[in-house]
């Protein structure tokens, strides 16, 4: 989106160029026409640095929420894992017995 919202300054300002080129506006003399061109272009050139460093950091942003969305999945996984396993290895009352004892470990491996 910002790269065509910059493309149509851009556009606008090489229209802008060409009326003062060919209008030869008697307010302004060709210099200091000439300097407000170059004041312009200057402008342009420091958004399309400035849209440039916004996409990178975006980029690095973005990657690094992805390792996050990974990492977390993982985590997840990891937790109901252990919240299983431990769900199964608690003994009841009935269960408190060693072969009970020695049968969950037998289903557990």
């Amino acid at each position: 989106e910002l790269e065509n919202q910059l493309m149509a300054k851009s556009k606008t300002l090489d229209e802008l160029k060409q009326s003062l080129a060919s209008n030869g506006s008697a307010e302004q003399t060709p210099v200091a026409q000439s300097l407000r061109i170059a004041e312009l272009c200057e402008m342009k050139d420091s958004i399309v640095n400035q849209v440039a460093q916004l996409k990178a950091s975006m980029e690095s942003i973005l990657e690094q929420w992805r390792a996050y969305d990974e990492i977390y999945a993982e985590v997840s996984l990891m937790t109901t894992r252990y919240l299983y396993y431990i769900d199964q290895c608690k003994p009841s009352g009935e269960e408190a017995s060693l072969e009970a004892l020695k049968k969950q470990v037998k289903t557990l491996q």
